[in-house]
């Protein structure tokens, strides 16, 4: 069927994300993208969905299952539960090909050794032979295709589901950076709260999620222009469901605090940077990841409060697992560490 696996051991790399996961396999590139989401057994504790088929429960599943993300703003929140979905994922990725393979991990740039190690240990007992991670925001910047090995700065802003990660790059390696818990999570709470508070309708993540694809933008002025979407919710009011039309101006209202405190996080990376390397970055500017990163006019938004240009990376929501992919190259030098 093909080569790399006639060759033995199969080495792959996983964004393990807050809200999806994707899996890199070394000569094959990504070949699993499938949200984060686990549906168990309340009773039984029994595993009864993964992925795609465990999303599709969400608000809908019965008392006896349980649907739950088992990583939370970046990090492992149940670790059981996580296990199963990564042995799902990489048995998935690469079916019974015999030797197990070498994975890498991405993680977010600022967790704690403890937290870094749980994902280590929770990717081996999931079936890997050996695990190694690499940071969010180097991933991100290799999969984007910067010069990350040059004595050159570049800047890279990851926008996931639980974690924005901010770094400058130099050299192979992060200057500086900012991990901050602000991210496509809280900005679909954001939503929800917005909705409930000024038409009194509750609705769910998955709707938030969806009128913030169609609507969402980081410009309040601009988006007088983007026309409304239709919500369906439940009425705080009645109890009853009711449908309401949502403005895309209400959308960037609900979602600007949260947007700017990511933006404090740029201003605040970019501060601890050394001068040259800032230099670096006026000049090259600062490249959006992630699927934050797809947000309308986020990036003229960030260009106009840093004064440095910013673009959006191709594929951006592949990037890190693109970067985790290309990192396998270096495994050689990470199992003699």
């Amino acid at each position: 069927m093909n080569i790399l696996f006639g060759l033995g051991t199969k080495n792959i790399g996983v964004d393990l994300g807050t809200a999806n996961t994707l899996v890199y396999v070394d000569g094959k590139g990504i070949v699993l993208r499938e949200p984060s989401v686990v549906a168990k057994n309340t009773k039984s504790g029994d595993i009864v969905a993964v992925g795609n088929e465990a999303e599709a429960m969400i608000g809908r599943a019965p008392a006896s299952i349980d649907v739950i993300r088992p990583m939370q703003d970046g990090v492992i929140a149940d670790y059981d539960t996580t296990v199963a979905m990564l042995k799902y994922y990489i048995e998935k990725s690469l079916g019974n090909h015999g030797a197990k393979p070498y994975v890498m991990v991405c993680v977010p740039s600022g967790i704690t050794t403890v937290e870094k190690r749980a994902v280590i240990d929770a990717t081996r007992v999931a079936g890997a032979r050996d695990a190694y991670v690499i940071e969010e925001p180097f991933a991100a910047a290799i999969g984007a295709g910067l010069p990350v090995m040059d004595p050159t700065g570049s800047m890279v802003v990851d926008i996931g589901g639980g974690t924005t990660d901010v770094a400058t790059i130099s050299l192979g390696g992060i200057v500086s950076s900012r991990s901050v818990r602000m991210a496509g999570d809280k900005l679909n709470d954001a939503i929800v709260s917005y909705i409930r508070k000024n038409y009194n309708l509750l609705i769910g993540t998955p709707t938030a999620e969806d009128i913030k694809m169609k609507l969402g933008s980081a410009s309040i002025e601009k988006s007088k222009e983007m026309g409304s979407e239709t919500v369906r919710g439940r009425d705080l009011l009645t109890g009853l469901p009711k449908s309401i039309e949502v403005t895309a101006e209400d959308i960037a209202i609900a979602i600007h605090e949260d947007l700017m405190e990511i933006i404090t996080a740029i201003k605040e990376t970019l501060e601890a940077t050394s001068p040259e390397i800032s230099a670096d970055v006026v000049d090259h500017g600062i490249v959006l990841t992630g699927g934050g990163a797809l947000i309308k006019n986020l990036s003229d938004v960030i260009a106009d409060e840093t004064k440095v240009p910013v673009s959006v990376a191709q594929d951006p929501l592949d990037c890190v697992a693109k970067g985790t992919g290309e990192s396998l190259k270096s495994i050689e030098v990470m199992k003699k560490k």
